[in-house]
């Protein structure tokens, strides 16, 4: 269960406590950032008992735009980049929790999942978050438990969600007919996917294998030179590593028509220049660079995740369906609570009514009894209260009696 996610919120437990725990804090998107050291205290202390660095890691995957389709944490400071280069420590950076990750926590106070103790029975912790989004399809996941690993790519919340309301709408929709909305994965690094073999495969089966090329244009330089220009690259790929392939093959001469290499990459964006030779041939220059560096690799997709705690290969059909049959859960649930906390409060208000309805009464019982106790028990003789009604009455402000107040209790009710 540490190693793949559960099918109903595509998270891991840490993943799933360091949420709960800025959540926890108050660490909304609205709210100024926190110090990463207390988050990752808060989930120590009270959530995770493993190593902080665990933890931190984790926090940090999480804010990364280059990791996660949909980051569910906000970063401020340096939270590692692209090219390889790790978080800054944990005393260094601060975050708080993206929007989209308060739509994973969205009703988790009104009853909708179920709470266990945590490790020292001080507190309790969610078995699994609301998730008002499909996570485990947005952002994916990946991790390698015993015996078996799962990875699940990142997809466009957009066609996910059409998916979704497409299975909705018709829960013997098949894998074809969800592939009209969710056409692939959608890494957040960009690059192109070659082909849909590999894709119908891993959606249709839970296991397949797709190949992804490195996003590449052509632009014509001074003196007749040309040049192959990378704006994006395959999904997890280290760009400082792929340069200094590209840079090697060079030195052993392995690609001889390379005359310059340098990266222009700023905030637009990436920029990776290859310069030519003059009248080196472009195409195939790009093939041999595609054949001996990352610019062109393979992602293998394995769709397994926690079905009721047991591990599971899923197709897409099934990814989705497990989802909405939470959804479902959730919003039962959801609704009983606030039905149940309506019926409380309606509850009390007619013993109000009944109250200012009869006030000379009630103020004569509650002036002749001898304790606040014996006046209760005297209202509910007299009209047939319960024990709460009657203690509301006794509650309440002398305001209450007012005519304008009289009507809001009838409005409420």
């Amino acid at each position: 269960s540490r190693a793949l996610p559960d099918v109903r919120d595509g998270l891991k437990p840490v993943h799933r406590r360091i949420l709960y725990a800025m959540k926890d804090i108050g660490l909304y998107h609205n709210k100024p950032f926190k110090k990463a050291a207390s988050v990752v205290g808060e989930v120590l202390g009270k959530y995770h008992p493993h190593g902080d660095g665990a933890i931190y890691d984790s926090l940090v995957r999480m804010a990364q735009y280059f990791s996660l389709r949909y980051p569910l944490v906000q970063g401020q400071g340096n939270f590692g980049s692209i090219y390889g280069d790790n978080a800054a420590a944990y005393r260094y950076t601060e975050a708080r929790l993206n929007t989209i990750a308060e739509d994973m926590l969205n009703d988790i106070d009104k009853g909708t999942v179920d709470f266990i103790p945590n490790f020292d029975d001080s507190t309790t912790e969610p078995t699994v978050l609301p998730s008002g989004l499909p996570n485990l399809l947005v952002n994916g996941s990946s991790g390698i438990a015993v015996g078996m690993a799962t990875n699940i790519p990142p997809h466009n919340m957009a066609e996910v969600i059409d998916g979704t309301i497409a299975y909705i709408e018709d829960p013997e929709i098949d894998t074809e007919g969800l592939m009209k909305h969710i056409k692939g994965p959608d890494f957040p690094t960009g690059g192109i996917i070659q082909g849909m073999r590999g894709i119908k495969k891993a959606y249709g089966t839970g296991k397949g294998k797709i190949t992804l090329k490195a996003r590449v244009n052509f632009e014509q330089m001074k003196r007749d030179k040309e040049a192959i220009v990378i704006t994006e690259v395959p999904y997890q790929i280290n760009v400082t590593n792929l340069i200094s392939k590209i840079a090697s093959l060079v030195n052993k001469k392995k690609i001889t028509d390379i005359s310059d290499l340098r990266d222009e990459s700023d905030k637009e964006g990436m920029r990776i220049v290859i310069e030519l030779k003059r009248g080196a041939n472009k195409k195939v220059v790009l093939n041999q660079l595609f054949k001996h560096t990352t610019l062109k690799s393979s992602f293998s997709m394995h769709l397994i995740a926690l079905v009721d705690n047991e591990p599971k290969v899923l197709n897409l059909k099934e990814i989705i369906g497990h989802y909405v049959d939470h959804r479902r859960e959730i919003v039962r649930r959801r609704t009983q609570f606030d039905l149940d906390k309506a019926e409380a409060r309606a509850h009390i208000v007619e013993g109000l009514k009944i109250a200012v309805a009869n006030i000379d009464e009630v103020v004569r019982i509650i002036k002749t009894a001898e304790d606040t106790n014996d006046a209760s028990l005297k209202l509910q003789k007299k009209f047939e209260l319960s024990e709460l009604q009657a203690q509301a009455i006794l509650d309440m402000k002398l305001g209450r009696l007012t005519g304008l107040e009289r009507e809001k209790l009838e409005t409420e009710y």
